[in-house]
Order: C-alpha cells, then structure tokens, then sequence
C-alpha cells in the first residue's frame, strides 16, 4: 500500500501513520525525518539540503524530490510507504509520480484530514516543551501536574516558536495557498479520500481504514 497522507500542521497526521506504520508493516517517512536523516548521513541529496540550510534558505523542490527518491528506493518499501508531509505542492506530486512511474509504482490513496482552523490553533498554540528533557505536553489535552513545569523532572516547560499562534496563522495560511491545488490535483486522480480530522485517535482511524477499504473495492 502507497499512501500520502495530507493536512495541515496540527492535523493529526504523524499520529495517524505511526498508528498505520504497525498496521500495515510500511514505513512512516516524515519529509523533516528523512532530510535531517540524509544530512547527517552525508547522501548525495543530504549534501546538497545541507548547503541550503546552512545558509537560512529553503531547500529546492527538486533536492526535497531526490531525498524522497532516496528514501523510497530502501528495501523497506518494498511492500509499501506513508508519506507524511510529502508532496507539498503540484510540482513535488509531478516529480513523485514520475520517480514511482519509473519503478513501476504508483499512488494507491491519498487521504486528507480537515481540521478547523481554530482547532488546529488550539492544538499547537497549547503545546508545551521542557527545556531540561524535551518532553512534551499539552495545556489544554495534557496539561502539567504544576503549572510551568516538567512532570518528569520539574524542568521549565516553554512554547517554541514555531508553535506561537502568529507563526501558526501565517503557516496554516501557506498550507492553504500550497495545498488547494494539491488537493484539486488528487482529486483529479480520482485518488482524494476527505475526513474529519477532528476527534479521537482511535475514531480517526477508523474513518481512515473505511476509505482504504472502500478505495480497495
């Protein structure tokens, strides 16, 4: 099974392919997984992402394709992938289809998960980190036996940037920009599945193992 899962940051999506990863015996692979990965293990790819990063500018489309590439050429998916995170714009979900085309592959499902933007502010914006440990947790959903502090070593909890609610708005604003046409893109494929992504873990699942079936029939 080849799956892409698609949301918006805070949608859910890693939770839900760790959760399909063991379902199925497939890989999980994170775009922002697989490109620390390739750097650090110095691949061609790796070597060229880490210039740009080095230097504060984004990766181009075709290095984030040819680390992708990379990834989906190990034996572990041979029997089938999720990705999460990946393809981000039209361009990547040209170039995907093409590298898959050429292994005699293709995209079996793409799911994508609808949240409500003012959900999705309350999911990230809550996020606590501690600076002592680095383990998470949640204001709201998993919130701190004393208030500032690590339940498991009473170090500082603290809110990283990238989950401030003005860096959220202007990310989720992005993902819609980005991902409208993606979505039209998939939709056009007859491959798009759309579910509520609000919810349970175990609900959300559910109504995603529903569309691999009716897909499948």
């Amino acid at each position: 099974m080849n799956l892409i899962l698609l949301g918006p940051p805070g949608a859910g999506k890693g939770t839900q392919a760790k959760i399909l990863s063991k379902e199925f015996v497939i890989p999980q692979i994170s775009t922002g997984d697989i490109l620390r990965g390739a750097v650090k293990e110095q691949t061609p790819m790796g070597v060229k992402a880490k210039r740009y990063m080095d230097a504060g500018a984004l990766v181009p489309d075709e290095v984030v394709v040819g680390i992708v590439e990379e990834r989906l050429a190990r034996p572990d998916c041979s029997s089938g992938f999720i990705l999460d995170g990946f393809p981000r714009t039209v361009i990547q979900a040209d170039a995907l289809k093409h590298m898959l085309f050429v292994s005699g592959k293709t995209i079996e499902h793409v799911i994508s998960m609808v949240v409500d933007k003012e959900e999705l502010l309350g999911r990230i914006t809550g996020r606590r980190i501690c600076r002592l440990c680095g383990k998470g947790s949640h204001i709201t959903f998993e919130p701190p036996k004393l208030e500032g502090k690590c339940d498991d070593c009473g170090g500082e909890l603290f809110q990283r940037d990238d989950d401030s609610e003005e860096t959220m708005r202007n990310r989720l604003e992005v993902y819609q920009q980005q991902t409208a046409p993606l979505i039209a893109y998939y939709a056009h494929e007859a491959l798009l599945r759309t579910i509520n992504g609000t919810g349970s873990i175990e609900s959300i699942h559910q109504e995603i193992l529903t569309c691999l079936k009716g897909s499948r029939g």
